[in-house]
Parts: C-alpha cells; structure tokens; sequence
C-alpha cells in the first residue's frame, strides 16, 4: 500500500479484549496500531478523523467463506477472510493456495483453507505441510464431511503434527443424503427430502472423539442443533481442543422461514427447529460457540430461481454478519466486547493470524461502527455479487461507516 502520514482516529469508544468500550483515541504509523487510550492525540502532520462518538474496533476477520467479493466484505467492516477450499478449482495444491492467498491485497487479506483431501472426495489427504508453507492458514473438509474415520484419523493425527487446525463441516452425509430440510413438521408439511438433526451430532461426536484421541485442534464450522452443541460443550469442560462456529442465519431463523419455499433460505447445513434455535443462543451466551461467521456464498438466479430441492444452498452473509451479531447485544444475549471476540479476535486466534484485536503492535484494521444507525437490508441493492440474502426488507441496526486495512482507508 502508498505510505501515507500517520493516522489518528479521536472521539471514539475503544473495543477492547475484556471489558466495556473506552472513550480514547488510536494512532497508527504505516500499517501498525502504534497507541491507543484515552491520553493518545494527534501529533504534527496526522491524518486526523473524527469518530463521533463511535465504536473504534478491529477488522471483522470471516471464518470460511466460498467467494471472495471485496465490495461486500468493505461494506460489512470485513478486513480478513477465510476462503473455503470449495473453489471451482479446488484448493488442493499448493500453488491454488499461493494465488489465493495473494488475490485480495492490498485492502483484503485472504487466508485459504488448504482442502484436506485431493479434490475434496475425502479419501486420499492433500499436500497439507506444502500447502501451509505456500500461505494456507487451516485445513477444511469443504462443504462435505470425511465419512471414512480412518482418513479423519490420519487427517488429525497429521495437522496436530503441522500445528493446523482442521476445520469439519459435521453433517453425516450417509444419513443426510440429498436431504434440503431437517426432519420435522415443517419438512413434512412441504413434502421436502429431509434428514434428521442427529446428522450433526453424529458427526460431531465423531469428529471430537479423533480430536481428542490425536491431540489436534478441530473447529466445526457450523454447530447448529442441541445435541451437538452439547457434545461441543462436554468436550470443551474435558479439555479438548475444540472449537464452534455459526451464522447468523441459525441464530436469527428457525425451519418455519422456509414455508414459503424461498430459495434464499435453503441453507448447509438446513435450518433446524425452535428449539435447537434456541438452543444456539444459550451456546453463544455460556462460551461453547467461539465464532460467528458469515459464510458468505452469493448464488445468481441460475442457482437460486429454481424448485427449493433443486436451489443451491448458500446465502450473502457478508453485510449483514456485523448487524445481525449487534443484535444479539441489543437483546442482552451477549456483550460488545463477546460480539467482537466472536467477530474478530476468535477467527483471528484460530487461524494464527495478527488481526482481530486492537492493541499497539498489531496490524492497523480498523473499522469505525455506528451501532446505532438503522437501515433496511435488500436484496436488490446490496454490494454483493449476489443479493441471495434470507433477511430482504428486514430493518437492522449497525453500520460500518469507515474501515482501514493496514491504516489506509478502503471501500
């Protein structure tokens, strides 16, 4: 990036990594954060922006996304993101690796998912120690689950080895099938191929039992039934290495949003009942969920304007992630400070990158957050490549108004 004068941004409420927002100001030289606190003021020739009153946080740092699409990604306050391996060529090499990890800069920081296994079929483990080396910061199963435990096995055993960890989609595929809803009323009702929610636990339980027997560190990308997250939750009170993640679309929607067949809510893993809904909640609140991710998928008209069972599952999670989560805050299900633990420093810690918190010394991502600022999501006018969104025409509260990658304002 063009070397700029140092910035300082004054007026704002600091997020910090425990505790209340601060009132203060942050300084940054190039692209590191060099003071921040109350006391911090402009010096001689500083670029000099006034927060008003608003939050001054970290960059939101996007746990497995399947597209990279900066306009949204700007919008939403995201500097950091994670691309999922499932590319129409797939991440299983280290050169699509190097080329991915190069793809965003200088205003997005890419991270790839190196695929655990050759083309993602789940039998034969990729080039994973070469991948890490050409810039892959986890290892993931894609879109699938491994079904065959000896090769979950040798995964594990080997990123324990390699210090990676392995990010799992935990959906038993033998028991899922081609099912597009969760088994229940609401499936029945619409006649559409279902499976039952023990899909995920099974596949959960699984997965952290090879976790936990190989000593490596296992994060399963979405959690979104009771019985899993329980699962998730005794393993973590054993001391296993053991992490979970969610969208928003678990937390705000229940299977009853896809009675109208609206393809934007046909989802992977599917929306699951009220009280597994519910159930996601009391996770975010008691710790067992660690990050909250937008999995950002947008899909045109060639794969949404379909029958439901036909549809492709995915949604534009980017843009609305930082409102959504705000929600959650509003309704004194978690704090500010968890919201962006959840958002930012989470992710970050998990992926071994220097991102996601605020703190002299780190990377200068930066976004400046009204959380106030009501707008109304659309489909039609959002920055993403496609606007395949399950919340069109809902009000939200939380904008990004600013956001600076490496101390230079981008978006």
């Amino acid at each position: 990036m063009k070397q700029l004068p140092a910035l300082t941004i004054v007026n704002g409420k600091l997020i910090s990594a425990s505790g209340a927002p601060q009132a203060g100001a942050i300084r940054c030289e190039a692209d590191r954060i060099t003071a921040l606190g109350g006391d911090v003021t402009p010096q001689d020739g500083d670029r000099v922006v006034d927060a008003k009153g608003q939050l001054i946080a970290p960059g939101l740092v996007d746990l497995g996304v399947f597209a990279i699409d900066k306009p949204a990604f700007h919008f939403g306050g995201i500097t950091r993101a994670a691309l999922m391996p499932d590319q129409g060529l797939v991440l299983d090499k280290p050169s699509a690796v190097r080329f991915a990890a190069q793809s965003g800069k200088p205003d997005l920081w890419v991270h790839p998912l190196a695929a655990a296994t050759k083309g993602l079929e789940g039998r034969e483990l990729a080039e994973l120690a070469l991948m890490r080396d050409a810039g892959a910061k986890a290892v993931a199963t894609g879109r699938r689950w491994i079904a065959d435990s000896g090769t979950m096995h040798r995964l594990l055993s080997y990123c324990a080895m390699l210090n990676l960890v392995v990010v799992s989609h935990a959906e038993d595929g033998g028991l899922a099938g081609s099912a597009v809803a969760t088994a229940g009323e609401m499936a029945t009702r619409l006649g559409l191929p279902s499976a039952p929610a023990e899909a995920e636990a099974l596949a959960a339980a699984r997965d952290i039992a090879l976790a936990e027997l190989t000593g490596a560190r296992l994060h399963l990308r979405q959690v979104t039934t009771k019985a899993a997250l329980d699962l998730v939750r005794a393993a973590k009170a054993r001391g296993a290495n053991v992490t979970a993640g969610i969208t928003p679309a678990h937390f705000m929607l229940s299977d009853v949003s896809i009675g109208d067949f609206r393809t934007f809510t046909r989802l992977s893993p599917p929306l699951r009942s009220e009280a597994d809904r519910q159930a996601v909640l009391a996770a975010l609140t008691d710790g067992t969920i660690d990050v909250v991710a937008s999995g950002h998928d947008p899909r045109g008209p060639e794969d949404k304007r379909l029958p439901f069972a036909d549809a492709e599952p995915g949604m534009a999670g980017a843009e609305t992630l930082l409102p959504l989560t705000l929600g959650l805050v509003r309704d004194r299900v978690i704090d500010i400070t968890r919201a962006f633990a959840l958002l930012a420093s989470n992710p970050a810690a998990l992926l071994g990158v220097d991102a996601g918190t605020l703190a002299v010394g780190a990377q200068a991502d930066i976004a400046l957050v009204d959380p106030d600022r009501p707008w109304v999501v659309s489909s039609d006018k959002m920055a993403a490549a496609a606007g395949n969104t399950p919340f069109d025409k809902q009000g939200v509260q939380g904008r990004v108004t600013a956001l600076y990658k490496g101390g230079v304002e981008v978006g």
